[in-house]
């Protein structure tokens, strides 16, 4: 049983035990299991090397090797990996020699305008993952400015998101803390002005805004040493706050569960509580819902507020964040 599963039996839980009215519990029941049934839709891309399997396995906890996989019918080369609400569809990025750029091109173009049942866009956000280690980006800047953006639809902003992964070999290795998992000063603002530089060429090349970060996924080849990720964290804070409101539920079955995964990060944010604060606003904007308790759905579930959102602790259901944080 996944995590999640835990956490929807407990949320469940904390809605039968509401001292309110029949109407208003049967209300929020459903409100609840909408949100349970969400999917999300995210395409992973970039170029070989990048470290894209890397990255969904330290953000989701599983191999996609052993997970349910299958190429997609109409592309041939876009890989769909079905995780629960999550699915994952793993695209080739440019680079591989002028036709099979060409066909991966319209293989990505293809599936960022399709359509779900709903007559919506079946890709909610396309997560652009860029190798850290390179200095030649032209064919990433290729694949965003003139496959991807163009064909993105209304609100391109909010459904992309630039990665740059590897960022502790960035300088060949050199500045980064293995000790202590963090680069230091030097390598923080080569990486700085990395992230920089490839919003600016972004935003020439297409007239989007875009908000690049750098992480590291911390997963290896095999034979070579392991280390923790480092800005996971920040780097699913920026996927969840991407991502639909009412389709934010379904990554929490699928969240990696340990702990140590998401334990260091810059010190520019509290993502843990970010993370915390975004499934909290779902929680709350979609259970309430209809009810005519809805302006107090936080306080019912034990929301804290510190100024503004710390994070969000719903009960029984407040246990599942708080392991997955280690103790946050």
């Amino acid at each position: 049983m996944g995590n999640g599963n835990k956490f929807f039996e407990a949320m469940e839980r904390d809605i039968m035990n509401l001292d309110i009215s029949e109407t208003e519990r049967n209300k929020l029941l459903r409100n609840f299991l909408h949100l349970k049934e969400q999917k999300i839709n995210l395409m992973i891309t970039g170029a070989t090397g990048c470290g894209k399997s890397s990255t969904i396995n330290a953000l989701f906890n599983t191999e996609v090797a052993k997970v349910g996989v299958g190429v997609d019918p109409e592309t041939m080369e876009i890989t769909k990996y079905e995780l629960n609400n999550l699915v994952l569809w793993d695209s080739p990025g440019l680079g591989d020699g002028k036709e099979a750029d060409n066909r991966h091109a319209k293989n990505i173009i293809k599936k960022l305008n399709e359509k779900d049942e709903n007559g919506n866009l079946l890709i909610d956000l396309v997560l652009v993952i860029l190798d850290g280690s390179t200095r030649d980006l032209g064919t990433s800047y290729e694949l965003i400015n003139q496959v991807i953006i163009p064909n993105l639809g209304e609100e391109k902003e909010k459904r992309i998101l630039v990665a740059i992964n590897q960022a502790d070999v960035a300088m060949k290795g050199r500045y980064w803390n293995y000790e202590e998992n963090k680069p230091e000063p030097q390598l923080v603002d080569f990486l700085n002005e990395k992230v920089e530089s490839v919003r600016k060429r972004i935003k020439e090349g297409t007239g989007i805004n875009t908000e690049p970060i750098y992480y590291c996924a911390g997963f290896k080849e095999e034979g070579e040493a392991q280390c923790k990720p480092y800005n996971l964290s920040k780097l699913f804070y920026y996927i969840l706050n991407n991502t639909p409101e009412e389709k934010r539920l379904s990554y929490v079955d699928n969240m990696n569960s340990n702990s140590e995964m998401w334990e260091d990060d810059d010190d520019l944010q509290d993502y843990k509580a970010g993370i915390m604060e975004g499934f909290g606003s779902a929680i709350i904007q979609g259970i309430g819902k209809g009810a005519s308790i809805g302006g107090e759905i936080g306080a019912i579930f034990g929301l804290r507020k510190v100024g503004a959102f710390v994070g969000g602790v719903f009960g029984a259901a407040g246990g599942f964040f708080k392991g997955l944080f280690g103790g946050w």
